[in-house]
């Protein structure tokens, strides 16, 4: 009985680390990296001219249809994408992560795609770390082609048509209640503008935790300016050792 109670607590007792990936995990847009397989590393004016605002995915379906007419293989683009650097310090903050899971559950909820997000999370070996990773689901054809799909469909007119940040965070955590599990405390991780409608999802208790220097630090404190402000606390970090030293400072109390 006692053993029980006390998992009971432990499950309960959690917190939930929510990631975005790009310019978050990786120093860089893994979806703008994978031009250096084109020919000449670039892309021609007309498929670079052809993005629509909010319709990144179906932009990158092109581009990767580009890659593939131009001989572009799955190795080479493995080779490629698995360069990426890791922002500072991010290496560090997931082997902590990962030696605490105890402690922690760990998703990403990112714009990129799941062939790129899990070659590079394998080759560094830090798929573990992650308990779920949402993203654009992708695939190669029988072709060879990379080819890319949008995650969802969503009602959000704040958010692009492929992905609402808020809306996955919501279901995750509705779900994880159907399972008993719910957190003490959230804790959002992330750079971009995408990243501003989930923040604004959180509560009192709550972290957000923008990249410093990046677009949603600068929405967060435009909010805060016009007399909106996020309802969460929120931590400004450049290195991702900043993230660890919050981290360390919990767990001790």
């Amino acid at each position: 009985m006692l053993v029980l109670l006390y998992s009971e607590l432990e499950k309960a007792m959690k917190l939930l680390l929510v990631f975005d990936f790009d310019h978050t995990i990786i120093d860089e847009n893994s979806d703008t990296w994978i031009v250096k397989c084109a020919p000449e590393r670039k892309l021609p004016n007309g498929l670079r001219n052809s993005y629509q605002p909010g319709h990144w995915t179906e932009y990158m379906g092109r581009v990767f249809a580009y890659l593939g007419d131009n001989g572009v293989k799955e190795d080479e683009m493995k080779r490629t994408m698995t360069t990426i650097p890791f922002t500072a310090g991010m290496v560090d903050l997931l082997g902590f992560i990962g030696e605490n899971k105890e402690l922690f559950d760990c998703i990403i909820v990112s714009d990129s795609n799941t062939v790129f997000i899990d070659w590079i999370l394998k080759a560094a070996d830090f798929h573990e770390v992650f308990d779920e990773v949402f993203t654009n689901p992708a695939a190669f054809s029988s072709t060879g082609y990379l080819t890319v799909q949008n995650f969802h469909a969503h009602h959000c007119a704040k958010c692009p048509k492929n992905l609402c940040k808020r809306k996955v965070l919501k279901e995750f955590l509705d779900k994880q209640l159907e399972r008993g599990v719910s957190y003490t405390q959230i804790m959002y991780i992330g750079d971009g503008g995408n990243d501003l409608c989930p923040v604004m999802f959180l509560k009192k208790n709550d972290i957000a935790m923008p990249r410093q220097g990046y677009t949603l630090e600068k929405k967060i404190s435009q909010l805060a300016q016009d007399l909106s402000p996020v309802q969460c606390s929120v931590l400004v970090w450049s290195s991702a050792t900043d993230i660890m030293s919050y981290l360390k400072l919990l767990i001790k109390e």
